[in-house]
């Protein structure tokens, strides 16, 4: 299984990048944002990756953090989605963006996915509504975002144009939301409207707000 490719971007493709890894070359495939977060060509680069595997087929898919990987492996998990279809999901959401739908039960924001049907969208978030918590409750450490290096030496991380500042947030909110007895569905429901609402909230501002949601209506 290769997991993660660390080399010089060759070529750069509508959905995918040739990356030079010691002379050998290797083609991934990636979403629209995962793309246009990657440097130019002639530049260093990092990707996590999933290997497909079929009887004719050997295929590479690349992404920036373990966050969108572990995404990209629960979606193909969905009777229906394929690899094209999760890349796409990705691409029009992004990891963050996935997680938030499927918290509440958004299956149009699954469906504005190029080639993913309304159908499809609903099996999305029905079939991964209990498993969304613990992707959207892993941390920037946790990640372990791969680490690219620039012409200057200096080390840099591959997400930092795509994760947004607050992610450490959301998964305290969600640890803090599980100590206080809610289940992981509505925790994860009500942090993921309460981010939508303030996007910029700290934790503590997040903690309230999804409690204020969570409090009894009446």
């Amino acid at each position: 299984m290769i997991g993660r490719i660390a080399g010089r971007v060759d070529f750069r493709g509508t959905d995918h990048v040739l990356i030079d890894v010691g002379g050998v070359g290797y083609v991934v495939h990636v979403s629209e944002r995962t793309l246009a977060a990657l440097p130019g060509v002639g530049e260093a680069t990092a990707l996590y990756t999933d290997l497909l595997v079929r009887e004719d087929l050997l295929q590479l898919f690349g992404f920036t953090t373990l966050v969108e990987k572990e995404w990209h492996r629960l979606l193909m998990s969905v009777q229906g989605i394929g690899a094209k279809a999760s890349m796409a999901i990705l691409g029009a959401l992004g990891p963050d963006g996935v997680g938030r739908a499927i918290a509440l039960g958004d299956w149009n924001a699954v469906k504005a996915a190029p080639g993913v049907g309304p159908k499809i969208a609903q099996r999305v978030v029905n079939e991964l509504k209990d498993k969304a918590p613990a992707v959207m409750a892993m941390t920037p450490s946790s990640a372990a975002e791969p680490v690219l290096v620039e012409s200057t030496g200096a080390p840099v991380t591959a997400a930092t144009a795509v994760q947004p500042a607050n992610a450490s947030s959301q998964s305290e909110a969600l640890s803090a939301l599980a100590n206080l007895g809610y289940a992981p569905g509505e925790a994860a429901a009500a942090v993921a409207r309460a981010q939508g609402e303030t996007p910029d909230a700290d934790t503590p501002a997040l903690i309230r707000a999804a409690l204020r949601l969570l409090a009894p209506k009446g």
